[in-house]
């Protein structure tokens, strides 16, 4: 078993690697399983062939009880400052598996911005005693942001605290008037209770490998899958809406939710367009920890 320290301490000589584009300088084992972006990689593809500077943003957290830490940073690919999510797996000191989610703004059909990346208090704070959830609790709560996502049909399956934001691929997606999506002007529970997500057919794959009992943080991994079947749609307060997506399409996602007192106090998340229904690699590697880890 890891400390905390430890855990970061892999986690920065793994940055400082990929920084250098040096993946020997890591401490990655010769079998360790590598993802970036639901695909499998041999180690030094992808991402250490293409970065050329790494953002300030560190947004941390660690699983001593699992060996797993993982980082909310920005990675600058020539001409593009891209949102990046990666998640270490450490046994023994040595990296034995690594997933990397890297939205590469450009290359999305409707790319978000203007892009902050901020340090977020609320995600960095320890939760106060007695505020606190057991892991089993806080997977289910987190998990019950996605059974509301699905679906979206004005009903609550967690609970949000009334100052709870979003921020996905950098940008504020609630409680922000100059995202082009009206919907984004509402908070976390208000977005949900109208039903704008109707056109989530599927949240599927759901994995929950790290959780951060002290921060009261849950990592999750799974696709938000779109049939493009919905046309128009009505709201929970009688408004039409029309759905933005009309043909088969998949998100991937890495989502961090920050929990205290059993309510969702923030949502950091990346995400990208991948192929419809898509499987991920990591299912079929059978590490144990699935939707009901």
């Amino acid at each position: 078993m890891h400390s905390r320290e430890e855990l970061y301490r892999v986690l920065d000589d793994y940055v400082d690697a990929l920084a250098s584009r040096g993946p020997s300088r890591a401490r990655i084992a010769p079998d360790a399983f590598n993802t970036e972006n639901n695909v499998a990689l041999a180690v030094g593809d992808g991402l250490w062939n293409t970065l050329t500077a790494k953002h300030d943003y560190d947004l941390r957290f660690a699983d001593p009880e699992t060996g797993q830490v993982a980082l909310f940073t920005a990675v600058e690919e020539t001409d593009a400052l891209n949102p990046c999510c990666i998640r270490l797996e450490v046994r023994e000191g040595h990296i034995t598996g690594i997933e990397t989610v890297v939205a590469r703004n450009k290359d999305e059909g409707f790319p978000f911005g203007p892009q902050k990346f901020e340090r977020k208090p609320i995600m960095e704070a320890a939760v106060p005693e007695g505020e606190g959830s057991d892991r089993a609790e806080l997977v289910r709560i987190a998990n019950g942001y996605f059974e509301t996502i699905e679906r979206n049909d004005g009903k609550l399956h967690t609970h949000f605290w009334l100052h709870c934001n979003r921020v996905e691929n950098g940008v504020q997606t609630t409680n922000n008037k100059d995202f082009p999506l009206p919907v984004a002007r509402l908070g976390c529970a208000d977005q949900f209770l109208l039903g704008w997500y109707r056109y989530d057919d599927d949240l599927r794959a759901r994995r929950f490998p790290l959780v951060d009992v002290e921060r009261g943080i849950v990592l999750a991994y799974g696709f938000i899958d779109h049939s493009g079947r919905l046309g128009e749609y009505e709201l929970t307060d009688g408004t039409k809406a029309k759905s933005p997506v009309r043909r088969p399409h998949s998100y991937y996602l890495a989502e961090a939710f920050k929990i205290r007192k059993g309510k969702i106090e923030g949502v950091e998340a990346d995400f990208l367009t991948v192929p419809y229904r898509m499987p991920s690699p990591w299912d079929s590697r059978g590490d144990g920890r699935g939707e009901n880890a």
